[in-house]
């Protein structure tokens, strides 16, 4: 018996000195890792974001994990995320490839590809395309108006009963990013329509799904049967097989040099380039589209839904807003974007909104493209970055309250809107999302028009208000319900 225990703790001290992890000289400070697990039991899988912050209060705001075998860095300060993400924007511009999302997608597109020329001529595409449609432009505000008003007629048919609101605002911004990349919408009450939307709400919560993981850590899963893998597959398919559905139609109907919406456009593109060698091809176009449509919706929609929360259960907030929107637009009929310049403490409350929504508030994982340094520590090539923005959105010493729902922190003294350093809902640098000036808009142009028309009302029978997130690739509010009252007074 004895030698049989002696023989147990050797074999696994053995295991643990032939597998054990040591941290690269001047690598940044962090926890004893494991063999083959690394970290993961530092991180609980249901609050992982309050595991990140008692690291951070416990190694300060550079440190270290494994996942698994992979060395992780998470940057958990504003000038720790601007120094790397900004000031060194090349060095810590790559993506992990050992992701199940990144193989199912082929490292494609523009949210996973790595940081190359593929990538680089992608982004500057969609920027340009994104730009000449009119982001920032009246026919962008006329896009989104319009959606508005599909939203409003809904809202219309609860008047004076509760709704839950997720599944409408996922609607409204899908349908916006549908116009631009797809040239048409759905009705919201297309079955098919419904289908995608869920897909897409489920696409999302892939990466940090512990199979998703297990599959980093344990590569031997690749290559066995592993339902979820196999779900994973399957549910990405679906979403792609609409994409190209589309991408099939429009060959069928485009005019070379007469683009109708972001898909012509990437046509004409690959015929310009048909001499030259390009990395424009159709594998590229449907992953490209894919991130435009996941991100144009997820993020949007979960922020609407943040911000109906916040405005229903902060009821002198939301008549503050209302009021200053009255004595802007008057007797207009409608709101535009640079309406906002006249509007302060609107546009503090929407950025107060965003930064309570924290809705990517891990970014998106990041590499180093080459040895490198951040705070005076030793990075080497290829290890995993996590930009940790909820630590920004949140940092003591950065606003007037950090962990309360307050506009104040976006006004000054004189009342005048500002934007402090630490607000990048967005991310910094090169791989910030390039939809922050649809998303703007679309967030002011969205809520002027409902908060004018609405009285959005806690459900006193829904008891206290729970404002805790769910989290996942993006983070939500939990579901809950919107009491709609017709404002009697709009113009």
């Amino acid at each position: 018996m004895l030698i049989s225990v002696l023989l147990l703790w050797f074999g696994v001290f053995l295991l643990f000195f032939l597998f054990r992890v040591q941290r690269p000289k001047n690598f940044p400070p962090g926890p004893t890792a494991l063999p083959l697990l690394g970290n993961l039991l530092e991180i609980n899988p249901q609050q992982p974001l309050k595991s990140f912050k008692k690291l951070a209060e416990r190694y300060g705001p550079v440190y270290s994990l494994y996942i698994g075998r992979h060395p992780a860095v998470v940057l958990a300060s504003q000038k720790v995320i601007r120094e790397a993400l900004v000031t060194r924007a090349s060095h810590f511009a790559g993506r992990p490839d050992h992701m199940l999302v990144c193989h199912i997608l082929e490292c494609k597109g523009l949210i996973l590809a790595n940081y190359g020329p593929a990538w680089q001529e992608h982004r500057r595409f969609a920027l340009t395309t994104l730009r000449n449609f009119g982001m920032g432009k009246r026919s962008m505000e006329e896009k989104i108006l319009e959606e508005t008003q599909n939203i409003c007629a809904e809202l219309e048919k609860h008047a004076g009963k509760s709704m839950d609101p997720q599944y409408l605002f996922h609607f409204g911004a899908s349908d916006i990013i549908c116009s631009i990349i797809f040239g048409s919408r759905f009705e919201y009450d297309d079955p098919y329509f419904k289908s995608i939307i869920v897909f897409m709400e489920e696409a999302t919560k892939i990466a940090l799904d512990p199979w998703a993981i297990l599959y980093e850590i344990a590569p031997i899963i690749k290559s066995l049967p592993v339902p979820f893998i196999k779900w994973a597959h399957g549910l990405i398919r679906r979403i792609r097989s609409h994409i190209l559905k589309e991408v099939a139609e429009h060959k069928e109907s485009w005019v070379s040099g007469e683009p109708r919406d972001l898909i012509d456009c990437y046509l004409d593109e690959t015929e310009k380039r048909a001499d030259k060698g390009t990395t424009f091809e159709d594998s590229q176009l449907a992953s490209t589209l894919f991130d435009l449509l996941i991100a144009g919706t997820e993020t949007t929609s979960n922020t609407l839904r943040t911000a109906t929360l916040y405005l229903m259960t902060h009821p002198h907030v939301q008549e503050r807003c209302y009021q200053e929107i009255e004595e802007v637009l008057g007797s207009r009929e409608q709101v535009c974007f640079e309406d906002r310049l006249s509007m302060p403490y609107v546009q503090a409350v929407i950025h107060e909104v965003q930064r309570m929504a924290d809705t990517v508030p891990l970014s998106v994982l990041h590499t180093t493209t080459t040895d490198t340094q951040v705070m005076g520590y030793n990075i080497p090539k290829g290890t995993l970055v996590v930009p940790l923005l909820s630590s920004a959105l949140h940092e003591e010493g950065q606003w007037k309250s950090p962990h309360d729902f307050n506009p104040e922190n976006f006004l000054n003294e004189r009342g005048e809107f500002v934007k402090p350093d630490a607000f990048m809902p967005f991310s910094a640098g090169s791989r910030m999302c390039l939809g922050e000036g649809l998303a703007r808009m679309e967030l002011f142009l969205i809520l002027v028009t409902l908060l004018r028309r609405f009285r959005l009302v806690w459900p006193e029978e829904k008891g206290v208000p729970d404002y805790s997130m769910v989290f996942g690739g993006t983070q939500a509010p939990k579901p809950f319900h919107v009491t709609i009252h017709r404002r009697e007074s709009t113009s």
